[in-house]
């Protein structure tokens, strides 16, 4: 299953994407799917971003060679921090840094949907907390980060965090590859294989210590290749078996 959420009459409407169309749904998908009867092309949709979190769980430090390149060895254990509900940003939606923003990076990544309620989740029975996979951008103020010594203000500032296009269900988040394009050339690749922590036991870390509600994302980590994005430029996450994330930065 493809979930997707489109703006119809100025507000956010869940849907299903089957072939080229979207079916539109009477609520959110998390519980049961209920369609309305609406039915449009997806070339004409609005793209939102297809989740509803009260926060973004991220997880640094999850691929040993981007370890390696932020100037050390990979933690034995995840080692997260959150972004904020501000920074969610829609499929083709404009990624802007104020000006006191000297470098601004990419982070391409898988991200998980969560569909249900999950606090003390074992790792075996993950999936039954997830709604699906999808592309995301942890955008980042490498400066900022550097210059305050923790990462709350670097990561979460205004649509520093993109989401989409859509969410699959169904797909096996344990060998999935990921390119990180920018302005058409290749900046990073990766795969989901190479996790120091998969996701069924991140789903387990994370639901010891916090509450996760229907709707929020868990970020999964970068691969290797970070680098800087300026006014301009155009970046797109694609991963196996989802699609392409594409934002501008301005």
């Amino acid at each position: 299953m493809k979930y997707v959420k489109i703006e119809r009459n100025g507000q956010p409407c869940w849907g299903v994407v089957k072939e080229d169309s979207v079916h539109t749904l009477k609520g959110d998908p998390y519980k049961t799917l209920e369609y309305d009867g609406g039915s449009y092309e997806l070339s004409s949709c609005k793209l939102l971003a297809p989740c509803d979190a009260t926060k973004v769980v991220c997880v640094g430090k999850n691929y040993a060679e981007h370890a390696r390149e932020m100037g050390g060895e990979a933690p034995g254990f995840p080692v997260l921090f959150i972004k904020a509900p501000n920074t969610i940003n829609a499929p083709e939606g404009a990624v802007h840094a104020p000006g006191f923003v000297s470098r601004l990076d990419y982070e391409g990544e898988l991200a998980v949907v969560v569909k249900r309620r999950a606090k003390d989740v074992k790792a075996k029975d993950f999936a039954d907390y997830v709604l699906g996979y999808t592309c995301l951008n942890d955008v980042t103020a490498r400066d900022i980060q550097q210059h305050d010594g923790q990462w709350s203000r670097g990561k979460s500032m205004d649509g520093f965090c993109p989401v989409g296009p859509w969410v699959v269900s169904e797909l096996d988040p344990g060998a999935l590859a990921l390119t990180t394009r920018l302005n058409g050339k290749t900046v990073q690749q990766g795969n989901t294989a190479d996790f120091i922590t998969a996701v069924p036991q991140l789903i387990e870390f994370i639901t010891a210590a916090m509450t996760l509600e229907p709707g929020d994302v868990i970020a999964t980590g970068t691969p290797a290749g970070i680098g800087p994005m300026v006014p301009g430029d155009a970046v797109e996450v694609e991963i196996e078996g989802i699609g392409v994330l594409k934002n501008q930065i301005i």
